[in-house]
């Protein structure tokens, strides 16, 4: 008997509690939503793991320095895997076409729009201004920059505020397009724009030299993540460090994505998770959201007021940093009204500068409120 009540001792259900078994049946909804429907299975099974590791009653995960802790304070706490992120993405990314139609520039600033209402939105909620920020850059439909502005400002938001972005960035297809109907009409959604010119190889590679001067500049807390999104760029368009670029795109973009998925499921526990301020922060993140899709085709109307060449209002919504799913969206919208109406590439303008400007975003509230 002693010898059985010894080996009882020395397991861990007694450590469990019903908040444990709720975590597990998130975890599972999770994993399902990544296997079976394909929502951003490449994070979400990653956070759908972290989440059931760290509910396991285990010394080796979160607790005194386990092999999660480890994870989570080196690669977010650190804040060195948003940035790693950010390289692979500059590599990925093609800035044709904003440098060929540099309105869209704009488009992706005005899209930012989401993340202030929502910043003083949860202000009124009763969050503070820290949790605030970090609340409404989920507006931005930009993972690892949410993760980035968390770990600066409120690193016990990174777990809800990191999935609840990623889960926004996966429902991109199903929030906007209702947005996107009720804000305009089919003549307007019918708008045919010019094909976009062809751009240089120079004109490629000095972009992003530019842009990362001309923003540290103007917001130096953005340089972790510009300077590494510009470098990625610049790799890729250089031509001569093809590996480098490559291995930015796939193996390091693969690496660091099962860190970052892992480690943000590790900040959920179910004590921190099963609070009711979760419940505010989704349906804040929704607000972001829907108000950033507004922002950005609202600003398209009232550029359409002053353009001779009226830009289709549509690729405004794309001005939300979910690359490339926005820029799809905008142009399947688009062909339901026109199937000969071909928007991908102009929507692709204000999607990439979308990237800019929610990391643009949180540098200005980093500088402003660290």
């Amino acid at each position: 008997m002693e010898l059985l009540q010894t080996m009882w001792t020395s397991m861990a259900f007694d450590s469990l509690y019903w908040g444990n078994l709720v975590m597990w049946a998130i975890a599972f909804i999770f994993v399902y939503l990544a296997i079976k429907k394909g929502f951003e299975p490449l994070l979400l099974l990653p956070i759908a793991f972290g989440i059931l590791l760290v509910n396991l009653p285990s010394d080796i995960m979160m607790e005194n320095q386990g092999l999660l802790w480890r994870f989570y304070h080196y690669g977010e706490e650190w804040a060195i895997i948003p940035p790693l992120i950010f390289l692979g993405i500059g590599a990925m990314t093609d800035f044709g076409p904003v440098i060929a139609n540099p309105k869209t520039l704009i488009l992706g600033a005005g899209a930012q729009g989401g993340v202030y209402v929502t910043f003083f939105g949860a202000l009124a909620l009763g969050f503070n201004i820290d949790q605030a920020a970090v609340i409404g850059i989920i507006g931005g439909a930009d993972g690892p920059t949410t993760i980035f502005l968390a770990s600066k400002l409120a690193p016990e938001m990174m777990g809800i505020c990191a999935v609840a972005a990623y889960s926004y960035m996966a429902l991109v297809p199903v929030i906007q397009p209702p947005v996107m109907k009720l804000l305009t009409t089919e003549a307007q959604r019918k708008i045919r724009m010019k094909s976009l010119r062809k751009v240089s190889k120079l004109e490629k590679m000095f972009f992003p030299i530019i842009t990362v001067i001309v923003i540290t500049l103007v917001v130096p807390d953005a340089a972790a993540l510009m300077g590494m999104f510009c470098f990625g760029n610049l790799m890729r368009e250089s031509g001569v460090v093809d590996r480098l670029s490559l291995t930015a795109q796939n193996e390091l973009m693969n690496i660091v994505t099962i860190f970052l998925g892992i480690s943000v499921g590790a900040t959920m526990p179910a004590e921190v998770f099963l609070t009711p301020k979760v419940i505010g922060v989704f349906l804040l993140g929704s607000v972001a959201f829907a108000c950033a899709t507004a922002c950005g085709i609202g600003l398209a109307q009232l550029m359409n007021l002053f353009l001779k060449e009226k830009i289709n209002p549509l690729i405004g919504a794309a001005g939300v940093s979910a690359v490339p799913m926005a820029a799809r969206v905008a142009h399947k919208v688009g062909s339901e009204a026109d199937k000969k109406n071909y928007l991908l590439m102009h929507a692709m303008g204000p999607n990439v500068a979308g990237v800019i400007g929610t990391a643009v975003a949180a540098g200005m509230f980093i500088s402003v409120l660290k």
